[in-house]
Parts: C-alpha cells; structure tokens; sequence
C-alpha cells in the first residue's frame, strides 16, 4: 500500500466559510481548514481579527494530494470563487481580514500564483488587487468555524460548486 504524499496550499478569499466549502468539493483535495494567516498576532481569535488590528486574512489552508489535483487547478478555482479586484473586501464583507491572497507554502508555487494572477487579470477591465506572498503561520478558526456551510448551509458571498 502507497503512503499519499499530500501539499499545502493556502488562500484567502473573504468569508472563509465559502472558500473552504469550495476548496471541499475539489475532487484531490484531502481537506480544508479555516483559520487565520498573515497578520502579527499569535493565536488570534475570531474577534480579535475581525478587528482588523491583527493583520491576519480569514483564510483556508487546503491539504490536497498532488497526483489528483495541480496546484494550478486550485488556482483556477481561487480566481472563480471571488472577485480578485475588490480591495479589502468581498461582497458585504468588508476589512482587511476579506482581502485577496494567495499565500505560497514553495518557490514552484509562488511562480505558478505570479503566472496565474497574469492570466486571470488579461480576462479582466479591473486590476487585479490579490496579493502574492510566502506563507507564514496558519492559525485554525475555533472549531466552530470548521465545516460552518456542511453544518448550516451558508456559506458567505461564495457559490459553491455542484
């Protein structure tokens, strides 16, 4: 029996509720954890991000199985769930803990994100707001945040692949 060999790929999106619900349905995809990145604080709570005084993105870290599914195809649907171009916001959901990021856990990834957002922002009249940076650490949402659309079927701005 082969062990899976699994990647990190990590995304925010807005309301990270939609975003993992999304990353979910992906076929290769092995899990999706809400949670908090890219900010100054350590083990910040929902309040205190939605504070915006800790610089972290509601973001979704996505485990996924590489021989199933390319980072590029997570690109793909990173562009689709959400409109790159709003600044610090995604629908009613607005503050820097909505922004737009692709957070790169390797160099190959972080290639791939650069030539991604190029490809995206040719089919589009706005620029393309969503920044492009190293991963830092992944703080998980409080349990609560977990699986929210399975448990309540709501799932922020995003629509959720069928």
């Amino acid at each position: 029996m082969r062990c899976m060999s699994t990647e990190k790929a990590t995304f925010a999106a807005g309301c990270f509720w939609g975003v993992e619900a999304a990353f979910l349905q992906v076929p290769g995809v092995v899990d999706a954890v809400s949670g908090y990145t890219g900010g100054t604080s350590v083990n910040s709570t929902y309040r205190e991000v939605c504070s915006g005084r800790t610089g972290h993105a509601e973001a979704v870290e996505v485990t996924f199985d590489p021989t199933r599914v390319r980072y590029e195809q997570l690109l793909d649907v990173f562009w689709q769930i959400h409109d790159p171009t709003q600044v610090n916001r995604q629908g009613p959901d607005v503050g820097s803990q909505y922004r737009s990021a692709i957070f790169t856990h390797a160099a190959a990834q972080q290639a791939a994100a650069v030539a991604s957002r190029e490809r995206a922002q040719a089919s589009l009249t706005k620029p393309i707001a969503t920044a492009i940076e190293p991963a830092a650490v992944f703080y998980p949402a409080e349990a609560y945040h977990q699986r929210y659309f399975e448990r309540h079927g709501v799932a922020c701005h995003i629509a959720v692949p069928k």
